[in-house]
């Protein structure tokens, strides 16, 4: 099963966070349910973003990217992959 981590900060701590099923390539349709279950205003997706959560599966959105004034410093999202815990290394360092 595969989730997306919606995660609040305010001054460098999670002040809220949220975790809703999802699949690879629904997070934006995700996000915005998220967002409005939490009662928060909905980020400005870009290319940016785009880039970071194809390559890192993580990306953050500060005060810029969003239309309303918002009372928190950033809010990120990470999709967490069960698989990948079940993945292991191919890095000869971790092999112990």
């Amino acid at each position: 099963m595969s989730r997306l981590w919606l995660k609040v900060m305010k001054n460098h701590r999670i002040s809220e966070q949220l975790t809703s099923d999802c699949a690879w390539g629904e997070e934006k349709e995700i996000l915005v349910e998220m967002c409005k279950q939490a009662d928060l205003p909905c980020p400005i997706w870009l290319e940016k973003h785009e880039r970071e959560y194809a390559r890192f599966r993580r990306t953050s959105f500060t005060p810029e990217h969003f239309i309303e004034e918002i009372r928190f410093d950033k809010l990120d999202i990470e999709f967490l992959d069960d698989t990948d815990v079940k993945r292991k290394s191919k890095d000869p360092r971790n092999e112990f």
